[in-house]
């Protein structure tokens, strides 16, 4: 089951609605649902939830370490917390997947996204879960940097807050530590398909 929710961005208002931020919009959203407020915790370098879902406990945490020294804010907090590396999910945003779209995968490398580097290294290992939360890419490798640190296009942020939405619904199944359904339930999300155009009145 999943007992560590760890949304990746970076802090303050000049990122807030930048696509790097999106582990962050998801981790927001869960919060509201769940009622759970998120405060500054100066031990675990971020903004902290702790509450109790069906007896069990779980924590929210989004770092404000700067995404490429994230790690050191969940490494924190999980060792404290004795939270198992297979026991954390980290939403964070995902080039290679299209606004709109999500996946949900365990382990694997870090196909060069900074804060899941600093993770890995921090925990020791590659072995936890990830919500990878689609922004698209550029097309080019050298604007990459750019892209992810810009605002979203207004409908490319819709399309990313609709899947946040949409992908909330697998908090429960995460929480019970349904895999199997979690998965579904996000791969199984897709974003509605656009309306054609209607024809023009003669």
């Amino acid at each position: 089951m999943i007992k560590l929710f760890v949304g990746l961005g970076n802090p303050g208002p000049e990122y807030e609605a930048t696509r790097h931020n999106a582990g962050f919009w998801w981790v927001d959203a869960l919060a509201r649902e769940l009622r759970l407020h998120l405060s500054h915790d100066k031990a675990y370098h971020g903004l902290v939830a702790r509450g109790t879902v069906q007896g069990r406990p779980v924590w929210l945490l989004e770092p404000q370490t700067y995404m490429n020294v994230s790690g050191r804010s969940v490494a924190a907090l999980a060792r404290f917390f004795k939270i198992q590396p297979d026991e954390i999910l980290v939403v964070h945003d995902e080039l290679d997947i299209a606004p709109g779209e999500a996946k949900l995968k365990f382990g694997g490398g870090h196909a060069g996204h900074n804060g899941l580097r600093d993770i890995h290294a921090q925990l020791g290992t590659g072995d936890y879960w990830r919500l990878r939360i689609g922004i698209g890419h550029p097309g080019v490798k050298s604007e990459v940097a750019d892209w992810v640190l810009r605002k979203p296009a207004p409908e490319q942020r819709e399309a990313i807050e609709a899947c946040v939405a949409r992908t909330l619904q697998a908090a429960p199944a995460l929480l019970d530590g349904d895999m199997t359904k979690a998965t579904t339930l996000v791969h199984t999300s897709k974003p509605p398909r656009a309306k054609p155009p209607r024809p023009a009145e003669g």
